[in-house]
């Protein structure tokens, strides 16, 4: 009876609710776009705020179910051994957890050993591996060799920096090494250059970056003599010098000694040297600090200043403004001379240069600056080159196997010009050298050559100090 008289009533407020909803519905139709507007979007506000879902709700959303929160460390005993008794031992079981904000990409977990990041971009190195360069080796090859992708190679290889070029110039025998992470990228590299710089290219972020680091070179001085008993080279080995030293010292004087044809028996040099150390190691020999050498009872002496020039002790520079010998020779075949046999056209004539036997090969360099006049081949001379030097100095080269120079072109002392050979009229391989002044041809071996510059005059007080400190620590070397 009574759900009788309900079900009547119910249809009855639904039909009046039908028909004020209909007459809302026509009147807000009625009213302005402007107010309908504004209406409906504080209505959509208001939904949005009763959908959104309270402080409470977020903080239970964001904590576990252990009740850990965002921002803040727990610390947790972890499982024990049955044998930990020690405090000490106890104490590296205990570990220190951070649970991340939403927006945070890794899970830092601390242990007192080590901190362990996970991460999508970048994982911990995991291996290093030492190379070394083989014959024909580029980047490329090893990277393939140990199983590196080709975008690798680019990405290591272009990274910023300029010093990433220098892995453009790796050298049989040298050494890299390279890390890898747990999912084999490449990570790292490192390339020594030398024993005092190394290379380094490095993964950070998404792109790798290079740098050069140089460690400090410690400079002592360093002292050696010896005497002449067979020849330079022989005495210099004896003193413990170098070979670089040997040939160094030799070009410090090259201009005032022949040393393969002006030394004598006992003749005697002594020098002072740099001696390089790095982190307390020695890595090897510097420059030549002062040099002596007596030739036949004449003391010739040379101080480096801070020019990277060597001088007489009186400011006078010891480079000539031409070589003696433009060659390194065995022996010279055939000296200077106004009368001479041919061996090849088997006549009698005036031989007007020198000839330095040598190897078809050997490098012929410029005596001193100047410009190639001529560039050629006759049948006499074989192949040739003539250069003009200042003041009026000529000199000539002849017999070459190859040229090095064109017509033409200048050069400057020391500059390759061709290479020995044996072409014209020639009995073997050698070089004709001929010194012409104002036309006329004077014996290499012997003509005055002009002094270079000497120390400029706004050094000389500077070079006058140095200069004394020099002799007194030359001197100061024991007796030969």
């Amino acid at each position: 009876m009574v759900k009788k008289q309900i079900l009547p009533r119910l249809f009855i407020i639904i039909a009046r609710l039908k028909i004020q909803l209909l007459a809302l519905a026509a009147f807000f139709m009625q009213l302005p776009k402007k107010h309908r507007f504004i209406i409906f979007a504080f209505s959509g506000f208001s939904l949005f705020l009763m959908l959104l879902p309270s402080e409470k709700e977020l903080t239970a959303q964001h904590t576990d179910n252990k009740g850990f929160q965002v921002g803040k460390r727990y610390q947790i005993a972890m499982p024990q051994n049955k044998n930990d008794s020690s405090t000490q031992e106890n104490k590296s079981h205990i570990r220190t957890i951070e649970i991340p904000s939403l927006n945070d990409k890794a899970i830092i977990i601390k242990t007192d050993a080590a901190v362990n990041t996970v991460n999508s971009q970048q994982q911990k190195p995991m291996a290093w591996q030492t190379v070394k360069v083989r014959n024909g080796d580029s980047l490329a090859r090893i990277f393939k060799r140990l199983g590196f992708s080709a975008q690798a190679t680019y990405a290591v290889s272009t990274a910023k920096g300029k010093d990433s070029k220098l892995l453009r110039k790796m050298h049989v025998g040298d050494t890299l090494r390279i890390a890898s992470n747990n999912n084999h990228h490449v990570v790292a590299l490192e390339y020594p250059l030398s024993k005092t710089d190394t290379l380094y290219i490095n993964l950070v972020g998404e792109s790798f970056q290079s740098h050069k680091e140089s460690k400090t070179v410690e400079i002592r001085e360093g002292v050696a003599h010896g005497t002449i008993k067979s020849s330079f080279w022989n005495a210099g080995t004896a003193a413990a010098l170098t070979d670089a030293q040997i040939i160094n010292f030799a070009n410090i004087f090259g201009w005032d000694i022949d040393f393969a044809l002006d030394l004598r028996e006992n003749d005697t040099f002594r020098l002072v040297f740099e001696k390089k150390y790095v982190e307390g190691e020695y890595i090897g020999t510097g420059n030549i600090l002062s040099a002596e050498f007596v030739n036949q009872g004449d003391v010739f002496q040379a101080i480096r200043f801070t020019d990277n020039e060597y001088y007489t002790p009186d400011g006078k520079s010891m480079r000539k403004a031409f070589l003696r010998a433009p060659v390194n020779f065995k022996y010279i075949s055939s000296n200077f001379k106004r009368k001479r046999f041919h061996p090849v056209q088997k006549r009698w004539k005036a031989h007007r240069g020198v000839d330095y036997a040598a190897k078809t090969g050997t490098p012929v360099v410029a005596a001193g600056n100047g410009k190639v006049t001529q560039s050629t081949y006759n049948k006499y001379n074989g192949n040739y080159v003539f250069i003009q030097h200042g003041n009026g100095i000529v000199t000539k080269y002849l017999h070459f196997s190859k040229r090095a120079v064109k017509k033409g072109q200048r050069v400057k002392q020391g500059q390759l010009i061709g290479n020995v050979g044996a072409t014209g009229l020639a009995a073997g391989p050698h070089l004709h050298y001929e010194f012409l002044l104002n036309g006329v041809h004077r014996n290499p071996r012997t003509v005055k050559l002009p002094d270079a510059k000497p120390i400029a005059k706004k050094y000389k007080t500077a070079f006058t100090v140095l200069a004394k400190k020099r002799l007194q620590t030359l001197s100061s070397i024991k007796p030969y």
